[in-house]
């Protein structure tokens, strides 16, 4: 009598919290946007008789039920943390290592690299192959380079990744930065490289280019800000920088999507008199634009902070530039926190993202005539090269 008694209770409990959470599923206050995925939450779906015959409600309803459940980011954390206490080494396709978070980028697709090559291809035909133009090609390497192989992760061929494309786009030398990156150059929350650790790769890119980022105009600049008799002749020097520190602690977009409690980490952002006086310019709204958007690092995306993020197309002047070359740079967002570093350079350097505006419409906005041109993009984007147009 008593068993039954306590089973009758426990049903009965559970009944009771099945309800109340449903109550609040539908009728709870609902948010739009998950903050912590970086994704617009699962609306719900339209009811009528089409959307339900064709099973589309349904579809579309499950994926609204997890997004509304209540308390759902409290129950992704504990998810999160039973997973990989459980021996899993990946939860929501995000590994945790020394620290490290990544999301696991396998096997190589040589579909996905051949369509981006050949669109990279058909805009070298119709834009750069009479513009008298300097080509180069150069792939950014995921952190899992520097990371799964040591976490026991799958992990793609780098260096038979870069082969590839390059094998793919002969009419473009290549540059390699495979040696000269490390998981340290990486946020450990993030899938991007820190600006301050990557002065190394914009010299290699800048020297392989046939200029180099040194100036007399920053020496003199100098000279300048300390009072100092100026001088009649000075050599080119190396440029230095100032690091600066952003105020809020980082949290990557891996921080998020991995639901695990992993620390935040500091950013910063590199300075000195030539970035200081670039001229920055967004196509896409009309308008100009800060090399460095402090306000972007409360914002959805902190790493917004270099350039603005994802714009489509983008200038930076230089008006110390000591040579009148160009450079233009098919990018992804890798390129937002090294062009600012390429500029010493270059008098001007414009930012493209076919992400965003169709290769077949660039010749409206871009003229490559005695130009460098550099396709920098990452394995990640290679390897799921349906989002270039």
């Amino acid at each position: 009598m008593k068993k039954n008694k306590r089973h009758i209770i426990t049903c009965g409990v559970v009944v009771l919290v099945f309800a109340l959470l449903s109550t609040l599923c539908f009728f709870g206050p609902k948010a739009e946007y998950s903050h912590s995925e970086r994704r617009p939450l699962t609306s719900f779906p339209t009811l009528n008789q089409k959307s339900i015959s064709s099973g589309a409600f349904m579809e579309q309803f499950e994926r609204y039920a997890a997004d509304a459940f209540p308390f759902r980011e409290a129950f992704r954390s504990i998810k999160a943390g039973s997973t990989l206490a459980m021996g899993q080494k990946t939860n929501n396709g995000i590994y945790l290592h020394d620290g490290y978070l990544s999301r696991l980028e396998y096997p190589m697709d040589l579909d996905s690299i051949f369509n981006a090559t050949e669109i990279f291809r058909k805009i070298y035909d119709k834009h750069l192959a009479d513009a008298n133009t300097r080509i180069y090609v150069s792939v950014i390497p995921d952190k899992n380079a520097y990371l799964a192989k040591n976490a026991g992760q799958l992990t793609m061929d780098y260096t038979a990744f870069e082969e590839q494309v390059a094998e793919n786009m002969p009419f473009a030398t290549s540059i390699s930065i495979l040696d000269l990156l490390s998981i340290e150059d990486y946020y450990r929350t993030d899938s991007h490289w820190r600006q301050e650790q990557i002065m190394d790769v914009a010299k290699h890119l800048a020297n392989s280019m046939g200029t180099e980022l040194v100036s007399s105009m920053y020496i003199k600049d100098l000279i300048s800000a300390t009072n100092k008799d100026s001088q009649p002749s000075l050599p080119n020097v190396e440029i230095g920088y100032t690091t600066n520190i952003v105020n809020e602690t980082f949290y990557g977009v891996y921080h998020g999507q991995s639901a695990l409690p992993i620390a935040g980490e500091q950013m910063y952002y590199l300075t000195n008199p030539i970035i200081d006086q670039l001229t920055v310019f967004d196509h896409e709204n009309n308008r100009e634009i800060p090399v460095y958007d402090v306000s972007k690092t409360t914002d959805k995306d902190p790493y917004e902070l270099f350039l603005s993020g994802p714009l489509s197309l983008i200038t930076l002047e230089n008006p110390m530039a000591e040579n009148d070359r160009e450079l233009v740079i098919f990018r992804d967002s890798y390129a937002s926190a090294i062009a600012p570093l390429l500029t010493a350079g270059y008098s001007k350097v414009t930012l493209v993202d076919i992400r965003y505006l169709p290769s077949s419409q660039i010749d409206k906005y871009v003229t490559f005539e005695n130009c460098d041109v550099l396709f920098l993009y990452s394995t990640s984007v290679l390897n799921n090269s349906e989002t270039l147009k």
